[in-house]
């Protein structure tokens, strides 16, 4: 019996008899090659290249965040991209990086794949990594699903709070592990700061105060331009209205290291409140203890601009829970990323990414949980977690319910910008009372029947 059928089994027959469905590493040996985890990368441009499969050294904190790459229960098989010249860079690096264990100083087990569905398909592969842009997050993640893949997506999860529900309900469905990856919930400033909430170090939390960071200058309109050929354009379009290329919708050609351009544009992407609200609206949660709800009113205003890239930039929006704790966020052209968490005994505040953490009384950042509090310190790191929850069957720190309910907040935030209205929301059934228009805008339709699910 394979890794993967005992898993499938053991769950099955822990599920009858209603025990937890946790299989230990010694069940398999810690070094057995069967224990590792087999995965396919898809989408290997910045965020997938980079810091999913490569890691990444946050210098600040002394911190090594490990990519796939790095951790040994993991073992890359595929990689998947639209763009030939970026899969064939991350095909360089897995097979380079697993020559280096091999007695012989070579490897060649890592197979290119511009089909996502060619990866799905494979009986050999336990788990995927979608890296995509975010208008393909919930196709892809459907699809893994249904074929029993482990999933973790990139954040954003979703480009509607109906696209996520449907997503959240078929990973309940299969029963396959899953992750939203965000690096956020890790990192030792941001989860401190939402341990010392919870445990209560600043009294009753009282406000959430967020800034995003700022956006470029909106690009023009611009001309068409021939599709570059190492890019099926028509494939990265997907269930998206077809559009004449240029550079400045897609990606810039042969970087890895750049921002996409398709995240300044609405039909791809919703833009730095999706973006960095992922993170922010995650950790503010988490603090608010609320992560499997939401806030019920909102209202915001926000400039969108006529031109190609056009998601909503200089925004202000604010949010109040039924608890009483208000959350605000605003970008500005000058703004800089950052939390605050106020309460009726003080505050904390983290800047920036990794963080810097400071706090109105300084002691406050010394305090040590008790045994029975919240204690964050020893958080696997995100790639880290997702593939320790595949080996024992285990519930991920971020499951994709989270990242729903989080990119919620985005969402209706948008929606309240959109129609300049202060909208009463419910959180358990995710929609707006009494707004027909509103709740109108809850829905993001595939353009493309064939990717409809």
């Amino acid at each position: 019996m394979n890794r993967r059928n005992f898993i499938e089994k053991s769950a099955a027959a822990a599920a009858m008899i209603g025990f937890p469905t946790i299989v230990p590493a010694s069940v398999f040996g810690k070094n057995a090659p069967s224990n590792r985890v087999t995965v396919g990368l898809i989408g290997t441009g910045r965020q997938g290249f980079g810091q999913n499969l490569q890691g990444a050294d946050l210098e600040t904190i002394s911190a090594r965040v490990p990519g796939l790459l790095e951790i040994p229960e993991a073992q890359i098989l595929a990689v998947c991209d639209v763009d030939s010249w970026r899969m064939a860079q991350a095909k360089q690096v897995v097979e380079t990086h697993y020559s280096k264990s091999k007695p012989g100083g070579a490897y060649k087990g890592c197979s290119e794949h511009q089909d996502f569905r060619e990866i799905i398909a494979r009986k050999d592969i336990d788990a995927v990594m979608i890296s995509t842009p975010d208008y393909w997050h919930v196709p892809m993640a459907m699809m893994a699903a249904r074929a029993k893949k482990h999933v973790s997506c990139e954040k954003p999860l979703s480009m509607s709070v109906h696209q996520g529900r449907d997503l959240v309900e078929a990973i309940k469905k299969y029963c396959i592990v899953n992750r939203t990856d965000s690096e956020f919930r890790s990192v030792r400033p941001q989860n401190h700061a939402v341990e010392l909430v919870r445990n209560g170090r600043i009294g009753q939390l009282q406000k959430v105060e967020i800034t995003f960071p700022s956006d470029p200058d909106p690009v023009p309109n611009q001309a068409d331009m021939p599709v570059p050929k190492e890019l099926n354009y028509d494939f990265w379009l997907g269930p998206m209205p077809y559009v004449p290329y240029t550079d400045m919708r897609v990606h810039t050609p042969f970087d890895l290291k750049k921002r996409p351009n398709w995240m300044r544009v609405d039909t791809y992407a919703q833009g730095m409140i999706s973006n960095w609200g992922a993170h922010y609206f995650d950790m503010a949660q988490w603090a608010n203890n609320s992560e499997y709800s939401g806030p019920v009113e909102v209202e915001g205003s926000g400039e969108f601009p006529k031109s190609l890239w056009n998601s909503m930039i200089n925004f202000q929006v604010s949010y109040r829970y039924a608890n009483g704790v208000e959350m605000t966020c605003q970008q500005t052209p000058t703004s800089k990323p950052g939390i605050r968490y106020t309460g009726s005994e003080g505050w904390i505040y983290v800047e920036g990414f990794p963080g810097a953490i400071t706090a109105g009384n300084p002691a406050i950042l010394n305090s040590k949980p008790t045994s029975s509090e919240l204690d964050l310190s020893k958080t696997l790191w995100d790639k880290a977690d997702f593939i320790e929850a595949v080996r024992t069957n285990r519930k991920t720190l971020e499951p994709l319910e989270v990242g729903h309910r989080t990119i919620s907040i985005s969402q209706i935030g948008l929606i309240a910008c959109q129609t300049g209205q202060k909208l009463k929301w419910n959180p358990e059934k995710e929609l707006f009372d009494g707004n027909n228009a509103a709740n109108a805008l809850l829905a993001a339709p595939l353009a493309r029947k064939e990717w409809v699910l």
